[in-house]
């Protein structure tokens, strides 16, 4: 490749004022490092690309020798992925708006952008990509710069890029699965291969020019496939220099987008969604995506992952395989789970003490005491009849043998998905990713610091000292703590606000009802201060969302990670550490400290010295905290439905009908391309994290909502073909990227597992009452603490609720309401001594019976599941016998085959310098000798 000795600079006035441009930082250039790999495969690699990339500076009056993009008129083939002389393919598009045709800017700052432009543009040129501009149809401002890498520049930087391209095909052996004699089944799920025809495998290599002869080329035109080519190009892009000013480098196709120099840049999409291309040599991956993966009609069929991985790079395809496996996982789980539902269900008439609760001799004789101070009248144990009812369904035995189930199903899904991850990391070549992964060029333009490497002993060059990391380090750690605080205060703001409504709907409701009124029936001051905290719950947490993910990119930017793989794993666990704080705060509330600390109605326990500690029903807090998981799921799940489908596809809608005139008009690839949606800079980022969301509400509070695994289900089943039919046919085609694995999200979700054992067992044991249930019936129904024969759970209700005599009642103020009632005791949730009993009002043997037991039943339920979870990690390995054999054997058959044919390029090398040492020396002995 002819590469240029001299890139076209611009170096700007000092006066002028280029804030918008987003500098990356204010580093002088003699301190900048060279904008390169840190390790580059040959000498004439390194350059060539020193050559391309730092050149000398000048001045704008002595640059006037701009190379610029040849104009070319549309051809009128709306479906040609080439340039205008049907060669040369585009491996990107950049969109600019024409600086003479723009009207409203600032004075002088159209020339400034046109001539930045100008100089990227010819520095692109100078790098050895092509260029040809077209002008747009529908908007005359608007002009489409198409990007073609030739032969020598995609061999030259894929061989700094460590690419890994084709040696030979694969000819290893695949196993036969033992399901294939279930074939006639599978068949029906799997892609027909007749129209997404399978992927030949190869062995590969990372691709070195001086080797080229190894290598499997058989067409120049398709060794680099377009996903390939489009990396290529934007890594091209995101490293070339437009301008110089106070001897401060700029570069970078990203800040030039950002600063509204170009509108967009973007790879192409091979055709139209919805119908194939005319261009017979167009392999149509985008129509058949859309087609057997994103349409409903394929909901049942497996994802055709290759065709994905081929199409939009690994990372994306990782993310579908993740989510794929995820969904199938919890098919099993949401099975069991509706099995123990319907276990609660139709055992819910069994139920003694909902029958006691609801019956009119007992529930209904049973006065409880108010739960506030002033105005909260007495009320009859029966108001929560229905609501009884309703816990027995989830606050059954079934339930703890879910707990369990789920303990377990979770270390299977991660366990089994670590092997899956491998088969894909040989099967999509990425085992050995990370020797390919470059440096962020944000990072390189900051590394001004010049260390020793412990390693090589070398000098590099860091962004920042070791004490500059330790401040970044601080300074990030105080930020994320602060937002967690916020958090936490806007949790303690719903507690405030349930204990003030409390009160409200204490009074109001029994003001507007009678006994028989179905409002009173259903709906309780417990269950209306719930549904309408968890609604409010749901609106702060929505809003705190949206501002954060902007504090948390900040954070990272101002972190500087070296890698793009450093950086989303860095932001991916300040965002979820915020999230998990966010989503899951209220429900560790009502779930662990909601009515544990209440006192009595004598001597209550007191909110900030003001509110009086909340009450649960009854029954337990489980029931609310049932319903507070229905709400967020639900509402979270819709909330994201309309994000990712309407407000795209709306804008899509809407800008078609803004830029489209009446008459119709044949569009080209790139300007269709250009009206989808943007990705996005963080891409998957928020897909994950979603998924994640949902994980930990399927497994942290699975022992309150069975169910949870079945809704999960439909949501998944949905989510996989809402983001197919997103990303087919409402977004622009991503730059493909690699992957090896989901990153920082595997270890999030290993602490989520182990972290789900913990809270499962403390549900059980303190926010349901299934372990006081268990102790009077094995303990206190029968002597010599019961009056009973037999083990039974009659009477259960009534050893369950203290006595309270009313006259001990004590006001915060001057004198007590509740004084004068014509109700001598009343009744209320606790394990105290009655009234008149020599150590009155203090917990009774029973409670201690019951805190022995609950405590016992976490230890003895965490240490169970526990060590089932190691037995489980231990014997299923990462990594499976059969895919370390094949990597280790292609491994082998590469270094045979690269060795072999090094030896015979120096043993044909020998062979000709020996033939003409030879022939040389029988020349000699055949001269005459000279007297």
């Amino acid at each position: 490749m002819p590469m240029m000795t001299r890139d076209v600079l611009l170096e700007m006035e000092l006066e002028e004022d280029d804030e918008e441009d987003g500098d990356i930082g204010n580093v002088p250039a003699s301190k900048r490092p060279l904008m390169a790999p840190p390790t580059l495969p040959s000498s004439l690699a390194l350059e060539n690309l020193e050559q391309t990339i730092v050149s000398g500076f000048g001045s704008l009056e002595s640059q006037q020798d701009f190379r610029t993009p040849e104009f070319e008129e549309f051809n009128g083939k709306p479906d040609s992925l080439y340039f205008n002389d049907g060669q040369r393919r585009i491996d990107f598009v950049l969109v600019y708006e024409d600086e003479s045709r723009k009207e409203t800017n600032k004075k002088g700052s159209n020339e400034k952008q046109r001539r930045k432009r100008q100089a990227y543009e010819s520095n692109l040129i100078c790098d050895g990509l092509q260029l040809e501009a077209t002008r747009s149809l529908v908007d005359d401002k608007l002009v489409f710069v198409k990007v073609h890498a030739p032969w020598e520049v995609l061999c030259t930087y894929a061989e700094i890029m460590h690419i890994k391209l084709p040696l030979k095909p694969n000819d290893l052996k695949t196993r036969s699965s033992a399901f294939d004699n279930f074939n006639w089944f599978t068949k029906l799920l799997q892609v027909d291969e007749s129209i997404i025809k399978p992927e030949q495998e190869f062995f590969t290599a990372p691709f070195e020019k001086n080797r080229m002869n190894d290598f499997y080329i058989q067409d120049r035109d398709t060794f680099f496939n377009p996903a390939t080519r489009s990396r290529i190009v934007y890594f091209i892009l995101s490293r070339i220099m437009y301008q110089v000013r106070d001897n401060v480098k700029k570069f970078g196709i990203n800040k030039l987008v950002s600063s509204g120099i170009y509108k967009a840049a973007f790879p192409l999409h091979d055709c139209n969604f919805s119908s194939p291309s005319e261009d017979l040599s167009c392999p149509n991956e985008r129509y058949l995506l859309y087609r057997e993966w994103a349409h409903p009609r394929s909901i049942y069929k497996k994802q055709p992952l290759d065709l994905i991985r081929k199409y939009y790079g690994e990372k994306i395809g990782i993310y579908f395989a993740w989510l794929g496996y995820y969904t199938q996982m919890l098919l099993l789980a949401a099975i069991v789970g509706v099995a123990c539902f319907l276990y609660g269900y139709f055992t819910q008439n069994n139920c003694t003490w909902s029958k006691e609760v609801c019956d009119p001799d007992i529930g209904g004789q049973i006065i409880m005491c108010p739960q506030c101070d002033n105005e909260c009248p007495f009320w009859s144990l029966n108001v929560t009849c229905e609501s009884s009812k309703k816990l027995c369904i989830f606050d059954s035995f079934g339930t703890l043998v879910f707990a369990v189930f789920m303990g377990v199903w979770v270390t299977l899904f991660l366990e089994f998905w670590k092997r899956r991850q491998a088969e894909l990391e040989y099967e999509w070549d990425t085992v050995e990713l990370q020797q390919e992964e470059q440096a962020r060029p944000e990072y390189e333009a900051r590394c001004t610091h010049v260390v020793i490497n412990e390693i090589t002993q070398e000098e590099e060059r860091v962004p920042f000292t070791t004490w500059g990391k330790c401040i970044r380090v601080t300074l990030c750690a105080s930020a994320v703590f602060f937002w967690i605080l916020l958090i936490i205060a806007s949790v303690i703001g719903i507690i405030v606000y349930r204990l003030s409504v409390f009160v409200i709907f204490s009074v109001n409701l029994r003001k507007i009802s009678n006994g028989t009124d179905p409002i009173q029936k259903y709906v309780t001051p417990q269950m209306a201060t719930s549904i309408t905290a968890s609604l409010i719950s749901f609106i702060i947490i929505m809003i705190l969302n949206t501002i954060y993910e902007k504090v948390a990119i900040m954070i990272t930017n101002f972190e500087l990670p070296r890698t793009q793989t450093d950086y989303e794993n860095s932001l991916t666990m300040k965002m979820f550490l915020f999230q998990f704080v966010n989503y899951y705060s209220s429900c560790f509330y009502i779930a662990f400290f909601k009515g544990k600390f209440v006192g009595y109605p004598g001597d209550p326990v007191y909110w900030l010295g003001k509110y009086r500690n909340e009450e649960c029903d009854p029954g337990g807090c489980l029931f609310e905290l049932t319903t507070q998981l229905i709400i967020i799921m639900g509402g979270k799940a819709i909330w994201n439905n309309i994000q990712e489908v309407l407000l795209p596809w709306v804008m899509n809608v809407f800008g078609r009908c803004h830029t489209v005139s009446g008459a119709e008009k044949i569009i080209p690839r790139w300007e269709q391309d250009y009206h989808l949606q943007p990705m996005g800079k963080l891409g998957l980022f928020y897909e994950y994290l979603e998924m994640i969301i949902q994980f930990g509400f399927v497994t942290l509070f699975v022992a309150s909502f069975p169910l949870a695994p079945l809704l999960a289900l439909v949501n998944n089943i949905l989510e996989i073909r809402v983001d197919a039919w997103k990303l087919t046919t409402q977004y622009r085609r991503m730059v493909p990227e690699k992957a090896q694995d989901i990153g920082a999200w595997q270890p999030i979700m290993q602490g989520i597992a182990i972290l789900a054992v913990v809270t499962n067992a403390m549900i059980i044991a303190f926010t349901s009452d299934m372990i006081p249930r268990l102790v009077y019936y094995w303990s206190f129904s029968i002597p010599p603490y019961g009056d009973h024969r037999d083990y039974t759970m009659e009477g259960y209700i009534n050893i369950s609720l203290s006595i309270f005599n009313t006259a001990d009642f004590k006001s915060r103020v001057k004198e007590s309401p509740y004084a004068g009632s014509k109700y001598d005791t009343c009744r209320y949730r606790d394990f105290r001594y009655p009234p008149g009993h020599q150590q009155e009002y203090k917990h009774n043997i029973y409670y201690w019976h019951v805190i022995a037991a609950k405590l016992a039943f976490i230890i003895v339920m965490e240490h169970i599941i526990y060590s089932v979870k190691f037995f489980i990690s231990y014997a299923i390995p990462d990594v499976s016998k059969s895919t370390k054999s094949k990597i280790k054997r292609e491994k082998y058959l590469t270094q045979k085959l690269l060795h072999e044919n090094h030896l015979k390029d120096m043993t044909k090398n020998i062979g000709v310098i020996a033939e003409k040492m030879i022939g040389a020396a029988v020349e000699n002995n055949l001269r005459p000798k000279s007297d």
